[in-house]
This record gives C-alpha cells, sequence and structure tokens, in this order.
C-alpha cells in the first residue's frame, strides 16, 4: 500500500513543483523584472520562506474547495493532481501566470462530471466571481496606495542610493512574506489529498519538536515546489514584472503588498466577523488566485499611467490563460479517469 501511495504521490509532486515554476512570479516577479533583486537571490529567498510557510502554516485545507466535490479514490486524487499540474505545466511554458486553485477546481469539476457526483452551483459561482473582483481588488488598492508611497518618498526627500537600498531591502521583504503565505496556503493544493494516506509515521525531532507525517508530506511537497522556482520561474518572472508593464521599483514594491492585502481580504476570518457584526455585507472565505491579484495591481498602476503603458497582447494572452486553465484541468481530468477506470481497471469514485 504505502508504495502505491508514493507512486500516486508523484502527481502531486508534479503539481508542486508546476506551481514553484508558475507562481514564484507572484511574489518575485516584479522585483526581479525591474531588476531590482536578481533572480538567483530572488529563487533562494521564495524557496526557503515556502517551505518554512508549508511546514509550519499548510495543516488546513480550503473548506470552499472540498463543497465543490470530495475525491474519495486514491487513484482518483492522483489523476485530479496530475491533471492540474498539466494544465500549469502547460500555461507555464507559454509564460503565462495561472492560478494553481484555478486548475485544482477544474480537475475536481471532472471528477464530479466523471463520478456523476453533484458540483455546488452556488459555490462555484462565488469562485467565479472571485476570480473577477481579485484582479479589481488588488488594482483599487494599488493606485492609491502608489500615490501614497510617492507622496512619503518625496516628503522624505532620500538621497537616491538610500532610496535603491531601501527599496531592494523593502522588495526582498515583501516577496519572503509573500512567498511564506504562498507554501501554507497553496501546499493543501498540491499534497493535501493525499494526506489521509500518507505513508510516513509522526517521529520527534531533538527530543522537542513532533514531526507530523503530515507535515513531512508538507515538507515533500514544498521541496517539490522549490525545484520548481529554481528550475522554471525566470520566463513566467519576465513575464508578470517587466513584459507586461514597465514597473519602477517603488511600484514593483506596491504590486506585491497589493497582492497580499487581497489574498488577506479573502482569508481572514476575523474580517468577516467584524463585518457581520456591523451588519455589512461580508466577503466571502474563497481562495483568491495570487497570480490575477498580481495582475490586477499592475494593470491598475498601468491604467494610473495611461492606457498605452500597458501591452494589451500581453494581458489578454494572460485573460485567455486564466479562462481556459479550469477547462483544460476538467478535460485531463475526465480523460484521464476514463483511463484509469477502464484500461487501468482502477476503482476512481
Amino acid at each position: 500500500m504505502e508504495l502505491s501511495v508514493l507512486i500516486f504521490l508523484g502527481s502531486g509532486l508534479f503539481l508542486g513543483w508546476s506551481l514553484g515554476a508558475n507562481d514564484a512570479a507572484n511574489v518575485f516577479g516584479t522585483a526581479v523584472g525591474t531588476r531590482m533583486v536578481k533572480f538567483s537571490t530572488a529563487a533562494i529567498v521564495c524557496s526557503v520562506f515556502v517551505i518554512l510557510g508549508a511546514v509550519i502554516s499548510g495543516a488546513g485545507t480550503t473548506e470552499t474547495l472540498g463543497k465543490l466535490g470530495a475525491i474519495n479514490k486514491l487513484p482518483a486524487a492522483f489523476m485530479a493532481a496530475l491533471a492540474a499540474a498539466m494544465t500549469v505545466y502547460l500555461m507555464t511554458k507559454r509564460s503565462l501566470p495561472v492560478s494553481t486553485s484555478q486548475a485544482i477546481v477544474g480537475a475536481i469539476i471532472g471528477w464530479n462530471l466523471f463520478s456523476g457526483s453533484p458540483t455546488d452551483a452556488q459555490v462555484l459561482t462565488k469562485i467565479a466571481i472571485t476570480w473577477v473582483a481579485c484582479p479589481l481588488l488588488a488594482g483599487l488598492i494599488a493606485v492609491p496606495l502608489f500615490m501614497l508611497v510617492r507622496r512619503i518618498l518625496r516628503a522624505a526627500n532620500l538621497h537616491i542610493l538610500r532610496l535603491d537600498a531601501y527599496t531592494r531591502f523593502a522588495l526582498i521583504i515583501a516577496g519572503a512574506m509573500g512567498a511564506y503565505s504562498l507554501g501554507a496556503n497553496n501546499i493543501a493544493n498540491v499534497v493535501g489529498v493525499f494526506v489521509p494516506a500518507s505513508p510516513f509515521t509522526d517521529f520527534t525531532v531533538l527530543g522537542w519538536f513532533n514531526f507530523s507525517s503530515a507535515q513531512q508530506l508538507f515538507l515533500l511537497g514544498a521541496l517539490a515546489i522549490a525545484i520548481g522556482v529554481f528550475t522554471y520561474s525566470k520566463h513566467v518572472m519576465m513575464t508578470v514584472g517587466q513584459n507586461l508593464v514597465s514597473l519602477s521599483p517603488v511600484a514593483a514594491w506596491v504590486v506585491v503588498v497589493s497582492h497580499s492585502i487581497v489574498l488577506f481580504v479573502f482569508a481572514s476570518k476575523g474580517l468577516e466577523a467584524l463585518l457581520s457584526d456591523a451588519g455589512l455585507p461580508t466577503i466571502p472565505l474563497v481562495p483568491v488566485s495570487s497570480s490575477q491579484a498580481v495582475v490586477g495591481a499592475i494593470v491598475g498602476l498601468g491604467l494610473m499611467r495611461g492606457r498605452q503603458s500597458i501591452q494589451w497582447s500581453v494581458l489578454g494572452a494572460i485573460a485567455v490563460g486564466w479562462v481556459i486553465t479550469p477547462f483544460c484541468a476538467a478535460l485531463i481530468a475526465y480523460i484521464g479517469l476514463f483511463v484509469l477506470q477502464n484500461v487501468l481497471n482502477l476503482v476512481v469514485y
């Protein structure tokens, strides 16, 4: 049984590699694209903090995604992860920033269609709406934040060399925080479906730290993410940080911070409770795409400077990638499940 779990886990590791290759652009693409941070530095910092975020804070799973469909067989979990990984890889080959969450949603729907399981239309609609709201909100946050930061810097009147040093440091800190969040929030998408069948056993490190089987699984997935960052993320980083809109270093920092704020807004139970207690409409706790948040913030700053500053052909290609991703993952998952069941005689539901 353990050997079969390890074999099936390969698709989760492939998904982790694909996530690292694609989503590293969300936290360091603007810094690398503006040449304020070297790619090697970004890759090291991103990899370290992705691993820390996954092992320390990666135990949770996304309830909203779980409501779409509960995959109840290991071969089906393998195919869902593989379908999502192949989709993200194909988009990465095109240097397009896409969302692992989008791919996972598509793969789950593919399993629902194949198994005859119902898809909660209300949950699916809520997720789809956030795919539109996320980049819009990021753009709306980025513009006033950039204006505020620019006013503060003008008042401070820093020497250009000191400003350059501060900006580089701020970009690395913001990227490290973003990478930690990436590991914590996305590791469940990579290996979460395998946690119930984990082949590892708990053990104690140095007599006081309990290293659970789930954390060992998260570490394995995080290492796959880190390898993806080092081996294949540079092309997507340049698309996000350089090809879409030419950004100043300060604007690059604003983009990363805006992206982090959006992720917090859609993930904070405290904010939801606060709005509810005040009698205000609550923001749904839905997993949103960090890729869409970053692109939305960049486009918002580009529109502030003028429509001509945006490479509309690049933006159009990115938008097409967003639309295609869930459909592509659903199709691959459906075909793959058919092969597993009818050719390899595996039980998938």
